[in-house]
């Protein structure tokens, strides 16, 4: 299977996707810097969790009409949306205006409607996918995210000093582009057996069915099932582990690591200190999905998939184990290797898990619920920092040993033969 091969769909949301993530890299990093300086720290970790909070209430709404209305109008809604608020806090950020409650204003709506149309995004991956494309789509899908991050990111730091303006000018012109082209060459994919009755979800589709007894109801079919709610489990832990970097393991090399030369040629060498080291590793990792991820996916594509996630899941663990309590740089680089490769082996894997086993009618539903994964990861991983101050490194590389050892529980729980003739006896 080739690029062109793919569904247009897939193709026009995979060039899509990677505008949309360089945008979002490229302004939202920074906002919670620029709450600071505008409203002191201790109000900006209060707006940012708000925005946060209404997120979610974003993704669970675009979950529910984009299965009761279809994705491509989930889709336009939520890009509008985004292209108005950014749009409107270029204007409020100008100095003509200057209004850090508007640009506020602008960012809360803005992340609303981000996340309304994310979970129609994903379902529309699904819709166009077949069991034998999704590992190299979610593979080409990761790849292009991570590239797309680390430029958004480097074009942001470069831009947010002086020309904020400039860069919700930038994101405003970028998100006409995406509302236009899923306009233009977007078709709806969602199921027609969705479309009539009751479905899978028990939601009724008649003028009596009440709206929120209908949102009620099928969020409810979706946490009950129990295979569903392992993956996700296991997401969220994985998710949490991955975070540290820019939170346990972040804070202990910026306090803990002691200057050191990482490469020496005569009386030249490199010297980092703990924040520069922690720069380096984030580096290393984006810069090796981007260059492995293809690779690992031709490589790797005949190995069963129960190898892939467990294998996967060890490694990914086992790398942020040593990050948790080296201090030497040399092995700090390789341990952001293994994880790396670990990482690799295991998200496109458990992507096409979760495609295969999330019921047609509900697609959207089960991905918004998936994606809160995000959500609860970042709490855990903000907490570990405070575990952390308690706890000595080895004791935090324990911690995510345990971490480990629960998401490959419950990939074995998912993947053994009993547990699958089970699922398919309920379906």
């Amino acid at each position: 299977m080739n690029l062109a091969a793919l569904h247009p769909n897939l193709r026009v949301r995979i060039a899509v996707g990677f505008l949309q993530r360089l945008l979002d890299s490229m302004v939202m990093s920074f906002m919670a810097i620029y709450l600071a300086f505008e409203y002191g720290v201790a109000v900006a970790g209060v707006l940012v969790v708000t925005v946060m909070v209404l997120g979610v209430v974003g993704t669970l709404a675009g979950g529910h009409m984009s299965d009761a209305r279809g994705r491509r109008r989930t889709l336009l809604l939520g890009e509008t949306g985004v292209c108005v608020t950014f749009a409107l806090m270029a204007v409020a950020d100008s100095p003509a205006w200057h209004s850090p409650a508007l640009v506020y204003c602008g960012y809360l709506v803005n992340k609303f409607a981000a996340s309304f149309a994310m979970p129609a995004n994903d379902a529309m991956i699904l819709d166009v996918t077949t069991p034998e494309s999704r590992k190299l789509v979610y593979t080409i899908n990761y790849w292009s995210i991570n590239l797309a991050l680390a430029f958004g990111a480097l074009l942001g730091g470069f831009l947010y000093n002086g020309h904020f303006t400039l860069l919700l000018t930038l994101a405003a012109a970028g998100t006409v582009a995406i509302a236009a082209a899923t306009y233009f060459l977007i078709a709806e994919t969602k199921p027609e057996e969705t479309e009539q009755g009751l479905g899978e979800t028990g939601a009724a589709a008649g003028p009596r069915g009440s709206i929120l007894r209908d949102f009620a109801n099928g969020y409810r079919l979706v946490l009950q099932d129990r295979a569903f709610g392992r993956l996700l489990v296991a997401a969220t832990l994985f998710m949490s582990i991955e975070l540290q970097l820019i939170n346990y393991i972040g804070v202990r090399l910026a306090r803990d690591l002691p200057a050191q030369n990482l490469l020496s040629i005569g009386s030249w060498s490199i010297r980092v200190d703990g924040v520069e080291m922690l720069g380096i590793l984030r580096a290393e990792n984006t810069v090796l999905v981007v260059a492995l991820a293809l690779v690992a996916h031709l490589v790797l594509r005949r190995v069963p998939d129960r190898v892939r996630m467990y294998a996967g899941a060890g490694l990914f663990t086992a790398g942020y184990m040593v990050l948790a309590v080296s201090d030497t740089g040399w092995v700090l680089l390789v341990a952001a290797l293994v994880l790396t490769v670990g990482e690799l082996m295991d998200v496109p894997v458990r992507q096409a898990l979760l495609a295969d086993m999330v019921p047609a009618a509900s697609r959207t539903r089960y991905m918004a619920v998936y994606n809160l994964n995000i959500r609860v990861a970042l709490v855990v991983a903000s907490l570990c920092i405070t575990v952390g101050s308690v706890l000595p490194p080895w004791g935090m590389a324990a911690l995510y040993g345990v971490f480990g050892l629960v998401i490959i529980w419950q990939y074995h729980a998912i993947l053994t033969p009993s547990a699958a003739r089970a699922e398919l006896a309920r379906a």
